[in-house]
């Protein structure tokens, strides 16, 4: 399972109905896996099979400051991780401000 969690640490709080999408690397194009928003609580669980290769999360952190009003930096967030253990979980919080954004290997 692979899942994620956005806290915007601007204002303390969780980020809700960031679009997220899920996708794996395909030799040297990405396939799209899973997609939707992250719930009030800033999380989302993507729907996929627990498969060893490079993924890609792509957060649409743009649209979310826009609509919050807010001047942003940075647009669509990349992050790219590798799953070689398919009997564990992988999840990958996103730590967000405007202008800056950290992300780690949860459990």
């Amino acid at each position: 399972m692979i899942s994620t969690h956005i806290l915007d640490t601007s204002i303390g709080k969780p980020a809700e109905a960031v679009a997220v999408m899920l996708q794996i690397q395909d030799g040297n194009t990405w396939k799209d896996l899973s997609a939707g928003s992250t719930n009030a609580d800033g999380r989302f669980a993507f729907d996929c099979k627990n498969q060893p290769g490079v993924y890609r999360i792509i957060f649409s952190i743009e649209e979310y400051f826009k609509k919050n009003g807010r001047e942003s930096f940075f647009m669509n967030t990349p992050v790219i991780f590798k799953v070689a253990d398919t009997n564990r979980k992988y999840h990958v919080p996103l730590l967000l401000n405007p202008f800056g954004y950290s992300t780690y290997r949860g459990s």
